[in-house]
Parts: structure tokens; sequence; C-alpha cells
């Protein structure tokens, strides 16, 4: 049995930086609902904020969705 090291360090750097990115856009959604939170106290509204957070949950769910989609295909 041979092992193709290229192969799998490519494989573990690609999926080493797509966990980064997804817990980066998971951490900016949550930022984005504090900042309504923060908003709300205050008498304000943080319709960019909220609109950017959930844009934020949305894109994470899509990279999971495609990443099982991969798996199963």
């Amino acid at each position: 049995m041979k092992i193709d090291w290229a192969a799998l360090g490519s494989v573990f750097g690609v999926s080493l930086i797509v966990t980064v990115a997804l817990v980066g856009l998971f951490t900016l959604g949550i930022v984005g609902l504090s900042k309504r939170e923060s908003a709300s106290a205050q008498g304000n509204t943080a319709t960019l904020a909220v609109t950017g957070a959930y844009a934020c949950f949305a894109a994470c769910a899509a990279a999971v969705a495609y990443g099982i989609y991969l798996i199963v295909a």
C-alpha cells in the first residue's frame, strides 16, 4: 500500500481552511445578532446587522449541505 502524501496534505489543508472559514462566518452571524440585542436595548433597530447575520447563517447552512452532498454523492 502506498500513501499519496501530497493528496493527503491537500485534503487536510482544504478542510482546515474551510473549517476556519465556517467558524468565522458563524461568528459574524452571532455578532450580528448581538448587535440587534444592543440596538433594541437602546430603542433602535439593527436591520442591516440582522440581515447580515441571517445571510451568514444561510451561507453556513449551504456550506454544510454542500459538504453532505459531496460525501453522499
